[in-house]
């Protein structure tokens, strides 16, 4: 980025560089990253128990990869309009009015669980859940100046541990009632609504759009780097979800692991790509964040292959699900570091829709794929070599394009 560029970004951002975040910025950053890991467990509530439903409905392998997909596809596409009403309306009022809406499909799963096409019905609506990154985004932001704001996000981003909470604890708690994880999820959205409520503010400074949420999103579509950021997130965060919903069923599948010895791993899974999330943000605000991307996805790239060929889960399994965990949670938090570097700061919360709805896509194929894939040949390998070959390609884009990519004009 070129030194006019930066201070451009600097005076968008409403923040002197010298200053550092104040006392708001990081109340704001606390309480949005709790919703967002609360929404983000209520996302994904059907993935942990998809054992449990593929049973009792008699799914096949690709049906039930289908039912945990589908809240995927959900969330990833209503990210884009919650993240143009975002810059008109502001997080303070969307945060709370999309965790209280969450609460009803997770209600709605309790009489739907013994239907098929109900539960499909209800996923659907779970995806709401899933746009709360798109609110999360533009206000972390908006609140921290540029030489803090690739950790502030990556940070923000931990709230995907969501995912991890939901393997873990989702199966343990449905231990003593089939029902009482979806009540216990209820519950914990219903306060965090009202301390949203409460506590989330937007900055003083932000800029409000005038115009129309359909001309917003044609800008935002307009911009190169929209899609160049789309399809680097979609490798990294798209592989963050799609092991987040099929981890689980592949472990039980291939390993034969109990549902709960499944989710644990999953869980463990989850929570490297949750730690390594901000150290990609870290990283990125000391180095260029296209460089951070770029290495991360070759390490990706590299243990995908290695799983490729079916090694024994402990220890060599572990090592390559850990490492690409790893990979995928840095450059999941060095692609938003990125967002900031080359998105005009009006444009922030349209551009997070469009790129965080690539991301949730970039997770909703790969399930299918290895349901599939499964179901065809008795193998999962294919699919990692998939994995492989697009985790390549990311690293070779972010390292010859996107470090010479600078903001563009709206």
């Amino acid at each position: 980025m070129t030194t006019s560029s930066a201070r451009t970004t600097r005076s968008q951002a409403g923040a002197p560089a010298a200053s550092g975040p104040s006392a708001a910025a990081y109340r704001n950053l606390i309480v949005a990253t709790v919703g967002f890991a609360l929404t983000f467990w209520a996302w994904n509530l059907i993935a942990p128990l998809a054992g449990v439903f593929g049973s009792d409905l008699n799914l096949s392998s690709f049906a039930q990869s289908f039912l945990v997909a589908v809240p995927v596809l959900v969330g990833s596409l209503g990210r884009i309009p919650v993240g143009a009403l975002t810059d008109r309306y502001g997080a303070k009022l969307l945060f709370p009015l999309i965790s209280a809406l969450t609460i009803v499909p997770v209600l709605l799963v309790i009489p739907a669980r013994h239907n098929f096409g109900a539960m499909l019905a209800v996923g659907f609506l779970l995806g709401l859940g899933g746009t709360t990154f798109a609110i999360g985004i533009p206000l972390v932001n908006s609140w921290f100046p540029p030489a803090h704001r690739g950790l502030a996000l990556g940070v923000f981003g931990m709230g995907m541990g969501g995912v991890a909470l939901s393997g873990y604890f989702t199966p343990r708690i449905a231990k003593h009632g089939e029902n009482l994880p979806f009540l216990v999820v209820a519950i914990a959205l219903a306060v965090y609504a009202v301390i949203a409520a409460l506590l989330i503010t937007d900055h003083p400074d932000r800029p409000i759009p005038s115009t129309s949420l359909g001309t917003r999103l044609g800008k935002a579509g307009k911009l190169r780097v929209t899609w160049e950021l789309s399809a680097l997130y979609a490798i990294g965060f798209g592989g963050i979800v799609a092991f987040g919903v099929y981890l689980p069923t592949y472990l039980k599948t291939w390993y034969e692991l109990s549902p709960t010895e499944a989710g644990t791993k999953a869980a463990g899974f989850a929570l490297v790509t949750v730690v390594f999330r901000p150290i990609g943000g870290w990283l990125s605000d000391r180095i260029h964040p296209a460089v951070v991307t770029a290495w991360a996805l070759a390490v990706v790239a590299l243990f995908a292959i290695m799983q490729a060929f079916d090694p024994a889960l402990n220890p060599m399994g572990t090592v390559c699900f850990m490492l690409m965990a790893a990979g995928l949670g840095t450059a999941s938090g060095s692609v938003f570091a990125l967002v900031s570097q080359v998105t005009p700061q009006p444009q922030v919360g349209s551009v997070t829709g469009i790129v965080g709805a690539m991301g949730g896509l970039g997770g909703f194929v790969p399930p299918l794929v290895m349901g599939a894939i499964y179901s065809a040949k008795d193998s999962y390998s294919i699919g990692f070599m998939l994995l492989s070959d697009l985790a390549l390609a990311g690293c070779v884009y972010a390292y010859g394009r996107m470090r010479t990519a600078s903001a563009e004009t709206p």
